[in-house]
């Protein structure tokens, strides 16, 4: 997500579209998660997930001085997903991020921060940090990979081969 203003069309979803081999769009309510997909929070919208993977939006309150706030979306993905949820903060001011990267760490799942020398702006990723609860510490440029390599463990571990593993 990115805290864009909501009296501009947001083309980030477009821009993001056209260099990734990943379908990427808008969220809308009751887009439903699907492998291959990246869904973008519309501009002042908080985006969180349900049980059954189908994405909502709201204008509820602003967490941290922010709609969307990744908190929100954090927590949420926290409580449906727990262990093979993987939270990434990237570059941004202000502590949005920080409240939801020690949920997913409570819900054993593995979270990622992005290292001041990449970030433009070091508030986000240095909060969570400071929580203690972020696994990996990473240039912008090694955090893809890094996405890539957790979650084929966490398929392997999830396959009937990885359950029966000592």
């Amino acid at each position: 997500m990115q805290h864009l203003s909501p009296r501009y069309r947001s083309y980030l979803a477009q821009i993001l579209d056209r260099q990734s081999p990943l379908k990427v769009k808008q969220a809308e309510e009751g887009d439903v998660l699907r492998h291959g997909e990246v869904f973008i929070a519309p501009p002042d919208y908080h985006l969180s997930v349900d049980v059954k993977g189908v994405l909502c939006l709201s204008q509820s309150p602003k967490v941290h001085s922010v709609r969307p706030s990744a908190d929100v979306l954090f927590m949420s993905v926290a409580e449906v997903y727990g262990p093979r949820a993987i939270a990434v903060v990237l570059t941004g001011a202000d502590s949005n991020g920080s409240t939801g990267v020690r949920v997913i760490k409570q819900h054993g799942g593995i979270t990622i921060a992005q290292d001041r020398e990449t970030s433009g702006i070091f508030g986000m990723p240095g909060a969570a940090i400071e929580t203690g609860c972020v696994d990996f510490i990473l240039p912008l440029d090694k955090i893809a990979p890094k996405i890539i390599e957790l979650v084929q463990k966490i398929h392997l571990d999830d396959s009937p081969a990885g359950r029966t593993r000592s």
